[in-house]
């Protein structure tokens, strides 16, 4: 996990280190369709998946990118950090093989009375550059040298931030 990020250092435009996982293997993706009950064939069954859903192989899971994302925005939040909320939209497939890299970078901040809110644009492109799952997340921060994000996290009421 990353060092602690404190709202007091955060900046619009900022970017945050990509996330990076290697070619994802047959064995990871049949791995994590049983971690996941998820026993639809085009995640573990080549054939299956090329012959008789005309796909190019074997496809990356949605959760497994879902995760991914989770993972990036946590680690660079930091252990005082609160991931409030994450979007993303499935916009390509990714196939066995490839690498993913989770890129991320400050949209908006909002200073609220206890912590602060940033607001991330985030997504998953591919070892060509290839966008596939671009998102959003919403994170609280906590002030350096101020009080934690409160636990449990409780959302702002009313907030400008999308």
């Amino acid at each position: 996990m990353a060092e602690q990020q404190y709202f007091d250092d955060v900046w619009v435009g900022q970017e945050l280190p990509w996330l990076t996982k290697w070619p994802l293997g047959e064995i990871h993706l049949f791995r994590w369709s049983a971690t996941m009950e998820n026993w639809h064939r085009i995640h573990y069954d080549r054939r299956f998946a090329v012959e008789h859903d005309k796909l190019p192989d074997l496809l990356i899971n949605g959760s497994l990118k879902q995760q991914f994302m989770v993972q990036m925005v946590k680690d660079w939040a930091g252990r005082e950090g609160w991931v409030w909320k994450v979007s993303f939209q499935f916009r390509a497939m990714n196939s066995v093989g490839e690498t993913l890299h989770v890129w991320g970078r400050v949209k908006s901040t909002e200073r609220l009375q206890d912590y602060g809110l940033v607001v991330l644009d985030l997504g998953i492109v591919n070892q060509d550059g290839k966008e596939s799952t671009p998102g959003e997340a919403t994170l609280a921060l906590p002030f350096r040298n101020g009080r934690p994000v409160p636990y449990p996290f409780v959302p702002p009421t009313q907030t400008t931030t999308a």
